[in-house]
């Protein structure tokens, strides 16, 4: 509320004061005074109801759901003034019969206000006279029926008595954000978020935390929507929800924190200044032993995910001793579920995002990672992959990350390395690599060249030539590696298969020619030639092709 902005109770106390004016002026008009009569009854009863509601958004003004009082209010103002003004015409004698006409009018929108301060007098109280009434629609909207609905049921979800009422109006709300873009218009613009948070912040029941959840996430499908859920401080408030609720609330507000860190990358980037990351890969890591005396080195590497502590040294022993009884008798595929939208929110978080990888890579996120991708198939491995492909494509343009993470005698790095050279060999994901010496990994790769699927083998090629750029400082070693491991007539073979547009294909095979000169290899599968004829092909690099031509002509 803006300073110069009324209350509520004073906007309708207000109104009482206009409506008891009307009804002095109509018992002392001249003329038409049965008319005056009717609308003095009629002005009369809206008095009662504004009182009443008086009274009422008095009481719950810290709760009240003030959208739908300021939208009535105003056309109630409106419709007694225009009353009063009537009135005021019938003070002398001899007016005009037309104003028949008008009376007529006037009564109508009198009646209207009524139902519409009653219909506002249901929603404040479901156990007045008035019960019932927030099913209705109310006169001011009568032309659009889902506004009232969803009136309703923002109202039910901030100022319910029950949780079930609560809980039941966050599912309605839910559900017709479901419908359409509309709705989640509707529901966004009429102030439904803020009830929304709150009902999942106050941890009153885990369905009521499922509803709101599935309500927020049904809003956040679009980078506006996701901003201005945001902007209402929810970032904080989702990562305490995420921290510590059951299981089942945790899931459903995983998902929402994948959904939203992918929509916007400004709120991605809050997720990160909250550390998201870290309860995800918490609950990603349950059930899984981290502190592994062969990738470790050490059986009394402490665990920091332990139940005992976080990072921060707050105890949270208590919490997680509740948390861990609720888990022992969680249905499997609950806890399945769990782990599988954690590894799809830490994969949304980590993309593009140095902040968030970083943070992943503080913890033991990279050993939880190698660990799932080990044990597990399906979503979930698929998931735990994509966010490590992520982390390494983030880390190739940061030295500091890539220094920090992926540093060779990294256990963690050593993990998902081994894992990921697992992978390649089931021709699953080659272009899934992390910067390492390894020529094992070359290998693999060099094989993947060979794939019957023309994608995969492009993503080898384009994956190799990481290995033996200038930026490597093994390219040399590396480049000889991929001939010793008969790359080149692979190479070849799917420059003939695919045209010599193959400009992955065409940079491998300049680096390779740069890095090692005229070799045997080279020149037998006339990799001149071809270089040759891509300078011609391929204005852009010409330069690039004609170092390589010269390199292995001298």
């Amino acid at each position: 509320m803006t300073e110069a902005e009324k209350s509520i109770p004073e906007e309708l106390s207000l109104l009482v004061l206009l409506a008891d004016r009307l009804i002095k002026s109509a018992k002392e008009t001249e003329s038409s005074k049965s008319d005056c009569a009717d609308l003095a009854k009629l002005a009369d009863l809206l008095s009662l109801k504004l009182r009443s509601a008086v009274r009422l958004t008095t009481t719950a003004q810290s709760s009240l759901y003030e959208g739908p009082f300021r939208r009535i209010a105003a056309d109630v103002s409106k419709t007694l003034e225009r009353a009063l003004t009537l009135v005021r015409k019938c003070k002398r004698r001899g007016v005009l019969r037309q104003l028949f006409a008008d009376f007529r009018k006037v009564s109508s929108l009198l009646e209207s206000s009524i139902a519409d301060v009653s219909w506002l007098l249901s929603i404040l109280d479901s156990d007045s006279d008035e019960g019932g009434g927030s099913l209705s629609v109310p006169s001011i909207v009568s032309n659009d029926p889902i506004l009232a609905l969803i009136w309703s049921c923002i109202a039910s979800v901030q100022m319910g008595r029950l949780l079930r009422d609560r809980l039941d109006a966050a599912n309605f709300l839910a559900s017709l954000a479901l419908e359409n873009d509309r709705n989640k218009k509707i529901i966004v613009e009429e102030r439904g978020v803020v009830p929304l948070l709150k009902l999942l912040e106050e941890g009153a029941s885990p369905d009521a935390q499922m509803a709101a959840s599935a309500a927020l996430f049904r809003l956040a499908n679009n980078q506006f929507r996701v901003r201005f859920i945001a902007c209402e401080l929810a970032v904080p408030l989702i990562v305490k929800v995420l921290t510590d609720s059951p299981i089942k609330v945790q899931v459903s507000v995983a998902n929402l924190v994948a959904n939203m860190a992918k929509l916007d990358p400004e709120v991605q980037e809050e997720f990160g200044r909250q550390n998201a990351a870290r309860p995800l890969v918490t609950l990603l890591s349950m059930d899984t032993v981290l502190d592994d005396p062969k990738l470790l080195q050490s059986s009394k590497t402490r665990n920091p995910f332990s139940h005992q502590s976080n990072s921060d040294g707050n105890s949270r022993g208590g919490h997680h001793n509740k948390q861990d009884k609720e888990r022992e008798v969680e249905l499997p595929e609950l806890q399945l579920a769990l782990k599988i939208t954690c590894a799809k929110a830490l994969w949304k978080l980590s993309r593009g995002s140095l902040l968030n990888c970083r943070k992943i890579t503080e913890t033991k996120g990279l050993l939880c990672l190698a660990k799932i991708i080990d044990k597990e198939r399906g979503e979930l491995r698929s998931n735990c992959l994509m966010t490590v492909m992520e982390l390494v494509a983030v880390a190739e343009s940061n030295p500091d990350l890539r220094r920090a993470a992926f540093k060779p005698n990294s256990p963690a790095a050593r993990a998902v390395l081994e894992q990921l050279l697992i992978v390649v060999k089931e021709e699953t994901s080659p272009g899934l690599l992390l910067p390492a010496k390894e020529s094992q990994i070359i290998g693999l790769l060099v094989t993947q060249l060979g794939h019957r699927n023309a994608d995969v083998a492009t993503e080898a090629a384009v994956a190799l030539t990481k290995f033996v750029s200038p930026d490597n400082f093994n390219c040399v070693e590396h480049s000889e590696a991929i001939i010793d491991f008969n790359g080149v007539p692979l190479l070849m073979n799917l420059l003939r298969a695919r045209g010599r547009d193959q400009v992955h294909e065409l940079v491998l095979l300049c680096y390779l020619a740069l890095n090692v000169g005229k070799c045997k290899a080279l020149k037998k599968a006339r990799v001149l030639n071809v270089l040759e004829g891509a300078a011609r092909s391929h204005p852009g690099l010409e330069e690039f092709f004609v170092k390589a031509v010269n390199r292995l002509s001298y």
